[in-house]
Order: structure tokens, then sequence, then C-alpha cells
């Protein structure tokens, strides 16, 4: 077992790095490899009967390549990108912090309460360190929408309403393990926690109260099945995939929502709402955040969008009063991952204050999972709990024990 290594050590030199689950979001771990993160990828876990394959095609060569964690521990890493499925995110977080290894764990946390729970107390107990990569607090959009809330210009905020068009969800999430709840939960869990967390932070606030609403309505009709057998999603993602009926190789087993809403009551009074649909023909998020003196809304979600703001009174005014380009996001996702890997190597070495958390990410995952249980039970009101105080408390503190 690796020993935990002290912040000197981990100061200057080159850090080496593993990759748990070699699938679709394996290769943001590369981004480690940046000369300003000075670390090197030596090894994997994957065990796909295709492993070498796909560790080449989307890593590259000459990287060891284990069937178990224990060896990957053994082979004697200093951080691990976890990008596995979500339900084992639990497993396999809790025994890289008990070897003192830090974690970057891709969202979701956990598909359950309990794994959320242990991961964050085992966090806490080691004193390891562990970022989840809700990168989406790196994406322009998000941040340009932040200050214009800090700024004051919308006043103080009293709501949130998301709209997330998941054009590419019959490719995304329905071809692959992603179809079944056993391995996510949910898509407003595995889907939605990313929008959980972006208005959690916008609201400088985490629900206390959900209800959630959806259900299976386009994709049990589709009766192509079979899956993907090995391939990655890039394999099999076309925008010639249209319409949603015509879709072809679904999951053989498919038990989630492709359409589903919740709403969500936060502690500090902003009420929010959250709706997604997996067979829109148009890809993007709309955030819509409501204030005292003026409302935003940003109409695209990457370089080439904008956000309105409206803060005088009007009829209808589709040019807003104030107009904000998105700049400097051409790549989206790409781009926030790259900062988010930065943000997670910088607080390794030094322990840098990051716009992440794993405490809001624990949030993201109990208000998901609260709404999943709502739409899945009549859509009954679901209240929400928080963590003991000294789990808060530590995460609150960016991980620095008091």
């Amino acid at each position: 077992m690796s020993p935990t290594l002290n912040t000197e050590d981990m100061s200057t030199r080159t850090l080496r790095v593993g990759v748990i689950g070699v699938g679709a979001r394996s290769r943001l771990a590369l981004n480690a490899l940046s000369p300003e993160n000075n670390c090197a990828l030596v090894a994997v876990v994957e065990t796909c009967s295709n492993a070498k394959e796909r560790v080449e095609k989307q890593l590259g060569k000459n990287l060891k390549i284990f069937s178990t964690l224990e060896e990957l521990i053994e082979e004697g890493i200093d951080i691990a990108f976890i990008t596995s499925p979500d339900d084992t995110h639990q497993e396999v977080a809790v025994r890289l912090l008990r070897a003192g290894i830090a974690v970057y764990l891709e969202k979701p946390l956990a598909i359950t309460r309990e794994g959320a729970d242990e991961i964050l107390r085992v966090a806490y107990e080691t004193k390891t360190k562990l970022y989840v990569g809700h990168n989406m607090r790196h994406m322009q959009v998000v941040r340009l929408l932040r200050e214009i809330i800090q700024r004051g210009e919308i006043g103080e905020v009293k709501a949130i309403w998301c709209r997330h068009f998941v054009g590419s969800g019959g490719d995304f999430y329905f071809k692959d393990w992603h179809s079944q709840r056993k391995h996510v939960g949910g898509l407003l869990l595995q889907k939605a926690a990313h929008d959980i967390d972006v208005m959690n932070w916008l609201a400088n606030s985490h629900p206390k109260q959900v209800v959630g609403m959806g259900g299976l309505t386009v994709y049990n009709q589709v009766t192509n099945r079979g899956g993907q057998g090995n391939k990655l999603m890039g394999q099999w993602h076309s925008l010639d995939n249209w319409p949603p009926l015509s879709q072809t190789g679904l999951s053989d087993k498919i038990d989630i929502e492709d359409i589903s809403m919740m709403l969500m009551q936060m502690e500090n009074g902003v009420f929010a709402s959250y709706q997604q649909c997996h067979y829109t023909p148009d890809y993007w998020r709309n955030y819509t955040v409501i204030g005292t003196a003026g409302r935003a809304e940003n109409f695209g979600d990457g370089q080439g969008g904008h956000i309105k703001v409206w803060n005088k009174r009007t009829f209808y005014n589709p040019d807003g009063d104030l107009i904000y380009p998105i700049e400097a996001d051409a790549h989206g996702h790409d781009d926030a991952d790259k900062l988010t890997v930065k943000e997670f190597i910088r607080f390794v070495r030094d322990g840098s204050p990051t716009d992440t958390n794993p405490l809001a990410a624990w949030h993201a995952v109990n208000a998901g999972i609260g709404a999943t249980d709502s739409l899945r039970t009549g859509s009954s009101p679901v209240s929400l709990s928080s963590p003991p105080t000294e789990i808060e408390t530590y995460f609150e503190n960016n991980q620095l024990p008091q």
C-alpha cells in the first residue's frame, strides 16, 4: 500500500498518475500531462476484453494495464482519476483514499446516499485529498452568470430555472451502461448533478426539499436493440441518428427516464426548477436567474453564445438591457476539464482553494436521489438532510484539519 505523501514531497516533483476505468471520460486525465502540471501517466485499471486497444486509443501506448485496483495501488501512484461507471465510485474512491492516494472523482460522487456519505467520511478520516469533477463551475457561461449576480446587476437571487435540451441523449445514455438504474440511479442524478451543482453555486445554497416528475416516453418504443458491445460513445454518436425513433443499437435493458424534471426549495429560500429531455434536436443548456432587481438568461452555453440581462421594467423586449458575450470557451466541457484538472493538481500540491467542493457534490447527489425517489413514487415531496457538522466544516474549510 502506498504511504500518504507529505505536502513537501508533493509540491514540486513529477506526480505519478493512475486511471481507473478507460471509458469515454478517461481522456480528461490527459490534461494532467501539460507541462505546468508536471505529471506522468503510468498505469490504468481496465477489465474489458479489448483493454489494450481501448487504452491505446484513449490514453496512448506504454501504459501498464492492470485488472485490479490492488495492482495499481502497489504500483505506487500519487493521484488517481476515477472515470469508471458511477456504481463503482464508492468502492474505488474509498480504497484509494484509504491508501493515501489523492482522488479526482468524476461526477457524480456516488449513486446512493450511503455511498456519498462513506466517501466524504473516509476522506475526512484519512485526510487524503478528494476532488469531484464538477467541471461546469469552470465553464464561462456559469462563471459569467455568477459574476453578474455578484455584481448585483439583478439584485438578490430568488429563483433559478434550468432547461437542458439533451439532443444527443439517445446516443449518450441509452446505448450502454447508462441505460440502467443499477449503474446510474437515474438521469436526475447522473445527468442533472452538473446543473444542480451549478444552481446551488449560483444560489449560494443547496436544496432542502425536492419534487420530481418524468418517465420513459420515447426510447422504450425503439425495437432496434443489442447495445454497442465494447465500443465507446465516440464510435457510435452521430448527428445522423435522427429522428429519435429511428435510433439503432439501443441497450437491451432500459429502465431510466428519458424526460424528467424537478422542483427545489433551497435552504436560503431560493426556488429552482430543472428540466431535461433526451430527444430534442438541439443540445444546450438554458439558465434563467431571477432576482429582486432583474433577471439574466443565457442563449447558447459556449463561445459564440451570450447572456442577456433585463433590469428595466418593460413589456416584451427580446434584446434585453445588457448583453454579455460568452468568450474563451470554444470547446465547452473540454476547456472546463483542463481547468478542473489544473485546479486539482494545484490543490494536491499545495492545498490551494478550489471552486469545486466535495460537500457541494454531496448536496447535488442528495438532491438528485431525492428527486428520483419522488419521481418514482407519485411525485411526493422529499425533505433533504445534511452531513454531520464536522464533515461540513472540514470540506467548507478546504479539507484543512481544525
